[in-house]
């Protein structure tokens, strides 16, 4: 008999990490996590851990401290001997310093998967990587789930006639293909182009989009600069709507207000990344039940391969 596994989780994922316990079915463990008056954090289980799976929930976003404090629960679970350290990340910050794109810069996506390994985790589970590659910076197993196993859903749901599929740039175009075979709609890329960072130079559209419903997909939506300069162009190129669907909501900066003024219909998120608060044009859909059934089916040692639907 496979002894049943627990589950522990990061103060910044508490939420979502309580609802995956919830469909799992087993309450969460109890880990208390503390405070030196420098802001300096400790945990610790306050049950036992020893032959256990245990799986450690959180998204690894800024500020730094997630991280941290993902890394100290996995080196805790070590040293208390647990069997099994899966560090459950559904959004894995650092992920777009996954290769060195100019010089004397740093590969941040493999220095975290070091220190993951480092401190003890024995596999890894997390949603939408900014690039596949990453996967091959683990020397440990890594579940790479896809939220188009939701999204699709919900896309049906609408019944929208005319769907068009959108990339908001290149590198999502493999994405928008995947999107367009499953619900038999037409592609069109985006093709942006950037002087730095989270600032668009200038954007095209390849592709008709006139009369169609547009809809935008990519893995995650930060400033939403490119998300609402892309659906501005589609407007003007005759698109009837233009919704977008993003897997990770980082919405820094003065991205809450732009979505909000912007052409879209609505932008539709995931909860990998907790939201303060509430817009009318965005939606958010939960990954809590996806994750749960992966856990109970990894725990078990069942196929998964059914929940990579890309």
């Amino acid at each position: 008999m496979v002894p049943e596994a627990k589950i522990f989780a990061g103060r910044h994922t508490m939420h979502l990490a309580t609802q995956i316990a919830g469909r799992y079915g087993i309450p969460m463990g109890n880990v208390k996590i503390t405070e030196f008056s420098d802001g300096e954090i400790c945990p610790s289980f306050e049950e036992t851990v020893r032959g256990t799976r245990v799986f450690l929930i959180q998204s690894t976003n800024p500020p730094a401290d997630n991280l941290m404090e993902l890394l100290l629960l996995c080196d805790a679970a070590k040293r208390a001997s647990a069997k099994h350290i899966t560090a459950v990340i559904p959004y894995f910050g650092l992920a777009r310093q996954d290769r060195k794109d100019k010089p004397r810069v740093p590969i941040g996506a493999k220095l975290a998967a070091k220190m993951l390994m480092a401190a003890g985790a024995t596999r890894v589970m997390t949603m939408d990587l900014h690039a596949d590659q990453i996967q091959g910076f683990f020397e440990v197993p890594v579940d790479h789930l896809f939220s188009s196993a939701l999204f699709i859903k919900d896309i049906e749901k609408m019944q929208l006639g005319d769907l068009c599929i959108a990339s908001p740039d290149m590198g999502g175009a493999k994405r928008a293909h995947a999107y367009g075979s499953k619900l038999e709609a037409e592609v069109v890329i985006c093709y942006k182009q950037r002087k730095k960072a989270n600032v668009i130079d200038k954007m095209t559209v390849i592709g008709e989009v006139e009369g169609k419903n547009v809809i935008l997909v990519d893995d995650m939506v930060d400033t939403g600069g490119t998300l609402c300069k892309a659906a501005e162009m589609l407007k003007e190129m005759g698109a009837k709507t233009v919704r977008a669907y993003c897997t990770h909501g980082v919405l820094s900066g003065p991205a809450k207000e732009r979505i909000a003024q912007s052409a879209l219909e609505e932008l539709v998120i995931t909860d990998t990344i907790p939201q303060t608060s509430e817009n009318p044009k965005i939606r958010v859909i939960s990954v809590a039940e996806m994750f749960a059934q992966v856990m109970k089916n990894v725990h078990h040692h069942e196929s998964i391969s059914g929940h990579f639907i890309m």
